[in-house]
């Protein structure tokens, strides 16, 4: 006995040996689990790819761990390392505050909102300004050994168009190094080269040049040399790119700060210090990745 759950497909009556076509299937539907977490404020769509890929998340109580994984945020679970994430969307919410920080990140402080290891991170040093039950995280990364301007934050859809490569938000740096800079070295670097891809499982290498390099200063130090002040911008990064770029024309990060994030400058923000942005920074930001 016939389904009725499935009834028979008429067939075509100008065509009566041929089973007519299946109806293509319909498109899942819902939300990318990234943009959900990001929202949420508890990560950036980076960091929250590496945690559900890590096993870390779970959705109505199943462990997902590839993606993509779509969600509905009015009606899905979702844990994350066995706490509940309160999701935004859901009915009854009331409106969470949008919150957005400058810090002048110091030396030896790492950008990510947790470290397994315990170490000073970026979403400690503006704790203080976070409101209670609220997260922020880093839009993008500023390596250990460097300093300057992080924004913070917790638009989930800000932050993923500021990082995203096809937005090509310039970033500019402030960096001191030791050694003969040549006008064939500014060429090169500006030419660009080829790295390895320090991301990436599979290997390989990508593409990476500076957008802008000129240098602001030279002075010479009996003890290191020749130094010079280089002002150096990108519109998209990989890790620690600037000192390896440098490296591979024989020149010695000795410093490295950053000044500027698209429309948003780091200005005379103490070290250590933050702020909350103004509207008209927000909105700057926003309009840079057509938000606004």
């Amino acid at each position: 006995m016939r389904d009725p759950r499935f009834p028979e497909r008429q067939r075509d009556p100008r065509f009566p040996g041929r089973r007519p076509a299946r109806e293509p299937p319909a498109a899942p539907s819902g939300e990318r689990i990234e943009k959900a977490l990001a929202d949420a404020g508890v990560f950036s769509r980076r960091d929250a790819e590496f945690a559900v890929r890590a096993g870390r998340v779970r959705v109505n109580g199943r462990r997902v761990s590839a993606l993509p994984c779509l969600v509905d945020p009015a009606r899905d679970l979702i844990e994350l390392d066995g706490e509940i994430v309160e999701l935004r969307g859901r009915p009854g919410d009331r409106e969470r505050p949008r919150l957005y920080f400058a810090l002048n990140k110091p030396k030896g402080v790492i950008s990510t909102a947790r470290d397994p290891g315990g170490r000073a991170n970026v979403v400690d040093l503006v704790r203080a300004g976070v409101p209670r039950g609220e997260r922020v995280y880093p839009v993008g990364r500023l390596d250990s050994d460097s300093t300057g301007l992080v924004l913070l934050t917790n638009d989930g859809e800000l932050a993923h168009r500021l990082a995203h490569p096809a937005s090509g938000i310039p970033k500019e740096y402030r960096v001191l190094v030791q050694g003969a800079l040549t006008g064939e070295a500014l060429a090169q670097l500006k030419r660009g080269m080829y790295l390895s891809d320090e991301g990436s499982r599979e290997g390989g290498a990508k593409r990476a040049r500076m957008q802008d390099v000129k240098v602001l200063k030279r002075t010479r130090d009996r003890r290191r040399g020749d130094l010079s002040l280089v002002s150096v911008t990108l519109t998209e990064g990989q890790n620690r790119e600037i000192r390896r770029l440098f490296a591979r024309v024989g020149i010695k990060v000795r410093s490295l700060e950053r000044v500027a994030l698209g429309a948003l400058a780091l200005g005379r923000l103490p070290r250590g210090q933050f702020r909350a942005l103004r509207a008209e920074e927000v909105l700057a930001l926003k309009r840079s990745v057509r938000l606004g």
